[in-house]
């Protein structure tokens, strides 16, 4: 006969499990079947959902599951959900221990209130802690208006801990439903933003505020849309096509980065012999100076396998921004688009590559540099939108940049963009130049007209003359040679050799070591 002490106490166990039990299902549960429904027929996958794709399999170790909100006003006593609207926790991607968050839309909208910003904080302490990359999923109607400034106040919290998880770990932001007033500013801290096409939108203030404000009629989508901020405003970083690929593209990234800036970016296995000859360039580079060309063409040819992961490709495309790898290690590429703009830097421009650059440096990123530019954009709409600020940020991250930074000019290297491109006196440590390079203050065209201007004024024929003048300025300064004299460049090399230099340099220089003076930090023209 069995002790009735012994089936008491089964007993207890037995209701303690099914009462936790309960409770997580309760959690998991999140808004109930018809708001997961009404989530799927928007198109959109449930914060769990989302969770379970990005993380390996059976990885997801969630935290604070059973986290209540503590608002009395308006009823929100007689609705409380546990897990608050937002799914926190740990995981792998293919192997690599991150952290993650997913707002679930399902519960409360996905707004933010004390409790759910609280959950956020704990996560981002706990990867600063342990020195691991942040995911956030981001899929919320904003602020919990019931709860007032304890909302605020979280998002405060929130805002603070990206800033100073900023060059630490990386973080990453995947827009995957609404994001909008004070919600936008905490992706915005982050490094990279992905927003999912026709379901994600980003704004300040809506549209309706808009139309009564200032009276402007205007779109969710045109304001806030994918598209929008991918190709206008330049605050996202990559449009996907759904959420699968959003949540695809996180994990290719994170596979690109390191865990935080103390460490290395993992080594990718490649069949790519280093040494590949890169015949394709020989002829790649037309013989008229003015035809353009698709610079990731150039790109593509040297790195790994041709695989690049171009970023903000549809913002600023007069330069080029992205990933690969290059004898298996990760490297940041920055390069002059002749096909746009014929590759001059501009305002938006200089922005984009100057915080692509210290994302690069923060996590010991080596930067490979294409040039290929003819000055500055002129006009006045750029010299009254301070392009000689925004400018200055881009030669402020290259000078400031201490990870081995490899440097080819493919044809034109004018004037102030020359310096600024990574160039041997802002401490570029391998500068190498086709024979095509032109390394010159101005093209032969603009310098004949300003040296010369007398000469050809007083020529018997005068076109002759400035032709004359232009062949021999561009036989004397339009190639690479003097400044190889001078030491300015480390080499010329035939294009073909490209790959090959390249990756023996980098190789030599991954031990690299620079120290800087010691200082709380510079002060970029922002």
């Amino acid at each position: 006969m069995p002790n009735p002490v012994s089936v008491r106490s089964l007993s207890s166990t037995e209701q303690r499990l099914n009462d936790l039990r309960a409770r997580k299902a309760r959690s998991e549960a999140g808004g109930g079947q018809a708001r997961i429904d009404a989530q799927h027929n928007r198109g959109k996958m449930t914060a769990r959902e989302r969770l379970d794709m990005l993380l390996d399999e059976g990885t997801f170790q969630e935290i604070d599951a059973l986290v209540e909100h503590r608002c009395r006003d308006f009823d929100m006593d007689k609705n409380v959900i546990p897990g608050d609207g937002v799914v926190t926790g740990h995981g792998k991607i293919n192997g690599r221990e991150v952290f993650a968050f997913a707002q679930d839309f399902t519960v409360y909208g996905g707004s933010l209130g004390e409790m759910h910003g609280l959950k956020i904080c704990k996560v981002l302490d706990m990867a600063l802690k342990t020195g691991r990359p942040v995911i956030g999923l981001n899929d919320s109607g904003g602020a919990r208006i019931q709860e007032g400034v304890a909302s605020l106040g979280s998002y405060a919290e929130i805002f603070f801990r990206n800033v100073r998880a900023s060059g630490v770990v990386p973080q990453i932001s995947v827009i995957m439903g609404p994001c909008a007033g004070g919600a936008v500013y905490s992706p915005a801290i982050t490094d990279f933003v992905i927003m999912v096409d026709k379901t994600a939108h980003m704004f300040i203030t809506g549209p309706e505020v808009i139309k009564t404000v200032t009276n402007e009629v205007v779109s969710f989508e045109d304001l806030g849309g994918a598209m929008t901020h991918a190709s206008k405003s330049g605050v996202s970083h990559f449009t996907a096509d759904s959420d699968d690929a959003a949540i695809q593209l996180a994990r290719d990234l994170c596979d690109m980065f390191p865990s935080n800036n103390m460490d290395r970016a993992p080594v990718r296995k490649t069949s790519d012999n280093s040494d590949r000859s890169c015949d394709a360039l020989t002829d790649l580079i037309p013989e008229d100076t003015n035809k353009p060309y698709d610079v990731t063409d150039v790109v593509r040819e040297v790195l790994d396998d041709g695989g690049f992961l171009e970023v903000q490709a549809d913002y600023a495309m007069n330069i080029v921004c992205g990933f690969g790898h290059l004898a298996g290690h990760t490297v940041g590429v920055v390069a002059n688009q002749p096909k746009v703009l014929a590759g001059c830097l501009d305002i938006d421009a200089s922005d984009k590559a100057a915080r692509f650059v210290r994302f690069c440096d923060a996590f010991n990123i080596p930067i490979l540099t294409f040039e290929d530019v003819p000055g500055f954009l002129p006009g006045t709409n750029q010299e009254w939108g301070g392009i000689i600020r925004h400018g200055a940020k881009l030669l402020y991250a290259y000078a400031e940049a201490t990870v081995p930074k490899l440097t080819v000019i493919l044809r034109k290297a004018y004037g102030g963009a020359y310096d600024v491109m990574s160039s041997k006196h802002i401490r570029g440590d391998y500068n190498v130049a086709w024979p095509s390079a032109e390394l010159a203050v101005m093209g032969a065209d603009g310098a004949v007209e300003i040296i010369h201007r007398r000469r050809i004024k007083n020529a018997r024929n005068q076109e002759q003359e400035r032709e004359r003048l232009v062949q021999d300025f561009t036989d004397t300064f339009a190639n690479p040679y003097k400044a190889a004299a001078m030491g300015y460049i480390d080499d010329v090399i035939e294009p073909s050799e490209t790959r090959s230099r390249l990756s023996r340099a980098l190789l030599m220089l991954l031990e690299k070591e620079e120290i800087r003076p010691a200082k709380k930090h510079g002060n970029i023209p922002l």
